[in-house]
């Protein structure tokens, strides 16, 4: 009797096991549907692609039943963070100004198109409006559609584990260089490498937060060195 109640406890073990297998699978296909069609949307440049992937974003959550934090959207577990992600940007910033602009400059024979922001020399009011949209829609908006549910649901779509995550940092970044087309070729190649970085960032600290800070300090100290004087493409 009580061998028989083993064996029946074992294969309902196996049947739940197998159930959930099942659904994960299924949940892994889907993740798939879902990369796909945010890859259409930034390709296509659908409206505002990060608007369009947010939507997505907010969808997938509700139909899944999870919060944001299920994108890395927690708390971090260190002290200090918003001063690290500072001083990562400065030295982001310095590197890109020294080394990956000005060698991407001299071997493509091209400079990054910053036409979208002309006139923002010497403008305040620009200035303001372009930090707000930097902190919101770029910081945190692209941050959670791409670092956040792009990157989770490509590293679902190929299976999990270091193959699966070092595909969804390649494929959301690619995407996200890809959704800043304005800038020329040049400009996605740089994005993208900016975009690989803020995946790393959010792998380490293992928050969406650090990102969001990097990126807004990032853009913050851009935007304010082309406040002060003008377009820069490199220092040499």
């Amino acid at each position: 009797m009580v061998m028989s109640d083993l064996s029946k406890g074992s294969g309902s073990s196996g049947v739940h096991a197998l159930a959930s297998s099942t659904i994960r699978r299924r949940w892994d296909v889907i993740a798939a549907i879902e990369a796909v069609a945010a890859a259409v949307t930034v390709v296509l440049d659908l409206l505002v692609p990060t608007l369009i992937l947010l939507a997505m974003t907010a969808g997938s959550l509700l139909a899944r039943r999870q919060g944001l934090g299920s994108l890395g959207l927690v708390r971090a577990s260190g002290r200090g963070l918003v001063m690290k992600m500072l001083a990562f940007a400065v030295l982001w910033s310095v590197f890109q100004l020294g080394v990956t602009m000005p060698v991407a400059n001299h071997l493509s024979g091209r400079q990054q198109d910053l036409s979208g922001f002309d006139g923002l020399q010497g403008n305040l009011g620009m200035l303001v409006g372009l930090l707000l949209l930097s902190w919101t829609l770029a910081a945190f908006g692209e941050e959670v559609a791409y670092r956040g549910y792009l990157l989770t649901r490509c590293r679902a779509a190929a299976g999990g584990g270091r193959a699966g995550l070092i595909f969804g940092v390649l494929a959301s970044s690619v995407l996200f260089g890809l959704g800043h087309t304005e800038q020329g070729l040049l400009g996605v190649v740089v994005v993208t490498l900016d975009a690989c970085v803020w995946s790393v960032l959010r792998i380490h600290y293992r928050t969406l937060w650090a990102p969001v800070l990097a990126h807004g300090f990032n853009n913050t100290l851009g935007f304010i060195t082309f406040f002060l004087v003008g377009p820069v493409h490199g220092l040499w």
